[in-house]
């Protein structure tokens, strides 16, 4: 049957020609042109280098950032293959960067073990770049060719000799793909650099920024277990070494380092060659079932737990804990093509038995450490039980039942959750005005009184038994932790709205720690936002401007003069008025409101560890650190 809409036939079917496909729909492939997508690049070249480091080939990966925003890559590996392939005619080096998924990562020969599964990192790369130049030491000769937005723009050509052997990759990223910028983010770089050297021991990983002229080598001897003192460099910890496990067995290589702390969350980041497996999958799951029979198997052995039913749950046994889980594996599968789950089933028995074994081993040479961890499941086990009775002082019949939610809130007379929105406030003051000028259509409105628990130093029935975290529990309706249901989210928009001064800061950082540590999923989802109150009232002419800091401060008194200028100081949100409110802060038509992100949970973990906690000492250590490279910390 003909289109009546139009001629669809063949002559209207487009086939893209080789990396045609890459620059048209390049969301596909690097998941999209955002910042995300623009660093997506420099790994994909990393991993290459990874790769050669993982086959035993390659110690050393340096990653420049040049001042034109270009990116180097260079490590001493093999080199590229630049001999002819034999079914494209073509050097091997130049095939690998223009044509999709060709690689030596497909039969096993090349790479036994290879986090880029897909064959198609470098030739993207190039595709979206609009210029690269690939630099090849190998066969006692340095080789070299250009290209342009993936097209070679010279041949394969020797330029000289060499003693050594290694690739360099530079490439510039293309403004025409990359429209929101083309600048890469120097910690984005660090964490995932840092990251790599972590779970490749003795690996020289070096970043070198000529924006900023700063240089960092990350380099650990001791591999996951070094990574796992990293992570808990801000916490008490109950005994001194890091657990470290490793073995093989059935080509898969296991590796796992494991330290309990006096906190009362537990961290757990898998990886499986190389890639960070944020979802978990099979390898964390034979973690978990090993590490609660292990431990309950111990318990049981020496009367620790004198009731025969008494068993330990896996809550118990990983509170507190960090761990490190990474296997290599020949053939891994990956669902989706995110790679953020590991599916291999056979995975799972492997980690649960080789891991279990020298466990069960560890804990009996080591009984002083066992004691100590078993001691403190034990506590967490009772505390769980008082936390379940102080869990069902927040959970609410119905969403409908308004009689169930907390007094003080001023809830939306919309039951639609997708529009309605959540200003989360400090103090009875604002929480006035804010109830006041809000539109009761969609926007409700809970008053904070005073500064909420830390989170970071309770257990979860302490937490529990907080009023005004309850409040928020209650209000949101999605329940905590293991509990938490964000089907059940009675608002898509969560709005902290403090003031902006020291007091604000810190009751947003606790708040924002609540929210990590025991509703993750809503930070993951997108519905935490911060809100973007005023600093100064400006009035000339009877007309009212307003600035949100010193620099808006500035340009406003460019534009408009400072003569005959009234300006007010806001102390905090209590000083305005419900219209002021509304117009600055409230009103979604001129309102600014920042989106929570996570963009790494590794990190956000250490750095709330570290602002959080208990010791003084990792904290001074991080603000002297980052002090020079920002603006803005809230601490």
């Amino acid at each position: 049957m003909e289109n009546t809409n139009g001629n669809y036939g063949a002559a209207q079917i487009v086939v893209l020609e080789g990396l045609e496909a890459v620059r048209k729909r390049p969301g596909m492939y690097i998941g999209s042109t955002s910042p995300r997508g623009l660093h997506h690049l420099v790994w994909e070249i990393v991993d290459n280098a990874i790769d050669e480091a993982l086959a035993g080939y390659c110690d050393t990966i340096t990653v420049t950032v040049h001042k034109d925003q270009s990116v180097t890559v260079q490590d001493n590996g093999r080199g590229f293959p630049v001999d002819i392939h034999e079914k494209t005619g073509l050097p091997a080096v130049t095939v690998a960067l223009t044509v999709l998924h060709a690689g030596g990562k497909f039969n096993g020969e090349g790479y036994k073990v290879s986090g880029g599964l897909h064959g198609v990192g470098a030739s993207v790369v190039n595709a979206l770049s609009e210029r690269l130049e690939v630099l090849v030491k190998r066969n006692h000769k340095l080789y070299r060719q250009t290209f342009a937005r993936g097209i070679a723009t010279s041949e394969l050509e020797v330029i000289g000799e060499s003693s050594e052997t290694g690739s360099t990759i530079t490439f510039l990223p293309d403004k025409e793909i990359f429209t929101e910028t083309i600048e890469l983010n120097f910690e984005t770089l660090q964490t995932r650099l840092r990251e790599l050297a972590f779970l490749n021991k003795g690996i020289k990983i070096t970043l070198i920024d000529e924006r900023i002229d700063r240089t960092q080598v990350f380099q650990y001897e001791g591999g996951v277990k070094s990574f796992v003192d990293y992570l808990n460099r801000g916490k008490d910890v109950l005994h001194e070494e890091p657990v470290y496990i490793q073995g093989e067995r059935d080509t898969v290589t296991v590796e796992i380092a494991l330290q309990y702390n006096d906190s009362y969350t537990s961290n757990i980041f898998s990886f499986a060659n190389n890639i960070h497996t944020v979802e978990g999958g099979t390898h964390e799951s034979g973690f978990k079932s090993a590490l609660t029979r292990i431990l309950n198997d111990y318990a049981k052995r020496n009367n620790i737990l004198k009731d025969s039913d008494q068993n330990l749950t896996g809550d118990d046994v990983r509170e507190g804990l960090t761990a490190i889980v990474s296997v290599k594996i020949r053939e891994p599968q990956f669902e989706g093509q995110t790679k953020t789950k590991l599916g291999n089933s056979e995975v799972k028995g492997i980690v649960e038995s080789l891991f279990g074994e020298k466990l069960a081993t560890f804990l009996d040479e080591n009984p002083s450490v066992a004691k100590r961890i078993i001691d403190k499941a034990v506590t967490a086990a009772r505390a769980r039980e008082a936390a379940r009775k102080a869990r069902e002082l927040t959970r609410r019949k119905s969403a409908l039942e308004v009689s169930s939610l907390p007094g003080k809130l001023a809830d939306c007379s919309s039951r639609d959750a997708s529009i309605s929105e959540l200003y989360i406030v400090e103090g009875d003051s604002a929480g006035g005005s804010a109830k006041q000028g809000r539109d009761r259509h969609f926007q409700a409105i809970l008053p904070l009184r005073g500064k909420i628990l830390n989170v970071e130093k309770a257990r979860l029935d302490k937490i529990l038994s907080n009023a005004e975290i309850r409040a928020i529990i209650t209000a949101l309706g999605t329940g905590i932790s293991n509990d938490f249901d964000i089907t059940k989210a009675r608002y898509h928009k969560c709005i902290i709205m403090t003031d902006a001064d020291v007091d604000g800061s810190h009751i947003r950082i606790l708040l924002l720690t609540f929210f990590y540590r025991y509703m993750r999923e809503l930070i993951d989802a997108g519905y935490v936002y911060i809100a973007q109150p005023p600093l100064y009232k400006v009035t000339k002419n009877k007309q009212v401007h307003y600035a949100y800091n010193d620099t808006e401060l500035q340009r406003l008194y460019e534009q408009i003069g400072q003569s005959g200028v009234e300006v007010q100081r806001y102390k905090g949100l209590g000083e305005m008025n419900a219209e002021q409110l509304w117009d600055t802060t409230m009103d979604p038509n001129t309102r600014t409101i920042l989106q929570v992100t996570l963009e790494d949970a590794i990190d956000a973990d250490a750095i709330f560890s570290v602002l959080m906690g208990d010791r003084v000492e990792p904290r001074r250590e991080f603000i002297e650190e980052h002090a020079q490279f920002v603006r803005n910390l809230d601490i």
